[in-house]
């Protein structure tokens, strides 16, 4: 498994982590973080806060760590990053949210769950997460800043774009292409060969059987076009 942008990791001092945001898909980051270091028999990460730009949240803690401030803050602290903002609702804006804090792309690491199986030959990108019992296959390409929820399967040769969620129990078969700024819902199934275009958000249970057009929500079985994503709420 090729991972770009942890080499830190093999420090003997932990590495200092900041997460954005501070619910959800967050605090599922922090949890795996902290089973990489129960599973390594040492603190490798040390999550050091959260961002959140609610103001009235600054100074409180979720799961054990303080939310530090807004996420303008990112650049001002010693330590690395991982973006965990962008639910089925806001997706289409964690690239916008992530270049926000003016950090450079090394400022961002990848993590796997120790459940997680990843491919020796495939790639992942600069702060992309593997949840636990995720499975990414052999040659898969994964781009940065991509979440991978538990128990989802990107399948052989498939390539994810950047900034994309992968829901928990989705499964991608291979060969297929799923462009930046995607979010396929929990437990929808895609077929192989196919391509999703960016900016598109996979229904909760749905198939995909032929392309999707880039700015698109389809759902059911077999997936339809609901509306566009870009310009409405998801």
């Amino acid at each position: 498994m090729a991972l770009t942008g942890i080499g830190e990791c093999k420090m003997e001092s932990p590495t200092r982590i900041v997460i954005l945001g501070s619910s959800g898909t967050s605090l599922d980051i922090l949890d795996t973080l902290r089973a990489v270091n129960e599973a390594a028999g040492r603190e490798k990460y040390r999550c050091i806060g959260l961002l959140d730009d609610n103001p009235s949240l600054k100074g409180s803690t979720r799961n054990g760590v303080e939310i530090l401030g807004p996420l303008s803050l990112a650049g001002t602290i010693d330590c690395f990053l991982i973006n965990g903002v962008g639910s089925s609702r806001s997706f289409v804006h964690k690239e916008e949210i992530t270049l926000r804090t003016g950090c450079p792309p090394e400022r961002f690491v990848a993590v796997v769950h120790p459940t997680a199986s990843v491919s020796p030959t495939a790639v992942l990108g600069r702060g992309t997460v593997v949840m636990q019992n995720a499975v990414v296959c052999s040659n898969a390409r994964v781009g940065s800043h991509v979440v991978v929820l538990p128990c989802a399967v990107i399948s052989h040769d498939d390539v994810i774009g950047d900034y994309t969620c992968i829901a928990t129990g989705a499964c991608i078969s291979g060969n297929v292409q799923v462009g930046k700024l995607c979010y396929l819902g929990c437990n929808s199934a895609i077929i192989e060969n196919v391509h999703i275009g960016k900016y598109c958000l996979v229904g909760m249970g749905s198939v995909v059987t032929k392309d999707v057009e880039e700015n698109s929500v389809v759902v059911g079985n077999p997936a339809r076009f609901l509306r566009h994503t870009r310009g409405n709420a998801v």
